[in-house]
C-alpha cells in the first residue's frame, strides 16, 4: 500500500514523502497514529497542490529576501562607543546594539541572532561590514560606523 507521510517517520521518510509499506504496517501503525494517509487520487492531487503553494511562498521569500539585502547594502549605521584617550574604547559593540541602531535610523527590523561579528567583535573605532543572514540562500552586508561618544 502506498501512503502519503504528513510527519517525519524513522526510516521511513520525511515528511510529504510518498512511500510503500505493508498494508498491515499502514492498517496498524501509520493510519492509526495520524503519520500518513492512504495515497489515493484525491490525496495525491492535495499533496500536489500543498507543494506548488510551498515553492511559491519559497520564492516569494526568496525575492524578498534578496531585495532586502540590496536595500540594506547601501545602508549605514552609526554606534557610538566610549573611547578614552588614543582612541582607546571601554567595551564592544554588540548586535543587540546593532539591531537598535538599524531600527532607529534606518527604520528596519534585523534580527540580531542573524548578524555574524567578525572574530574578536567590533572593539575599536572606524567602518566594518557586517554580515547578515536574511535566508538560507541569502547573505547581505550592512556598513557599521563606530564612533566615539
Amino acid at each position: 500500500m502506498e501512503v502519503i507521510l504528513l510527519e517525519d517517520v524513522k526510516s521511513l521518510g520525511k515528511k510529504g514523502d510518498v512511500v510503500k509499506v505493508s498494508d498491515g504496517y499502514a492498517r496498524n501503525m501509520i493510519l492509526p497514529k495520524k503519520l500518513g494517509v492512504e495515497a489515493n487520487k484525491k490525496n495525491l492531487n492535495d499533496l500536489k497542490i500543498k507543494n506548488q503553494h510551498a515553492e511559491r511562498v519559497a520564492k516569494e521569500q526568496l525575492e524578498a529576501a534578496q531585495a532586502l539585502a540590496e536595500e540594506v547594502a547601501t545602508k549605514e549605521v552609526t554606534v557610538t562607543l566610549k573611547a578614552g584617550e588614543g582612541g582607546k574604547t571601554f567595551g564592544s559593540v554588540s548586535t543587540k546594539e546593532i539591531s537598535a541602531a538599524a531600527k532607529e535610523q534606518l527604520d528596519l527590523e534585523l534580527d540580531k541572532k542573524k548578524m555574524q561579528l567578525p572574530e574578536g567583535g567590533l572593539k575599536s573605532l572606524g567602518v566594518y561590514e557586517i554580515a547578515i543572514k536574511f535566508h538560507p540562500k541569502v547573505t547581505g552586508t550592512l556598513k557599521v560606523k563606530v564612533e566615539a561618544e
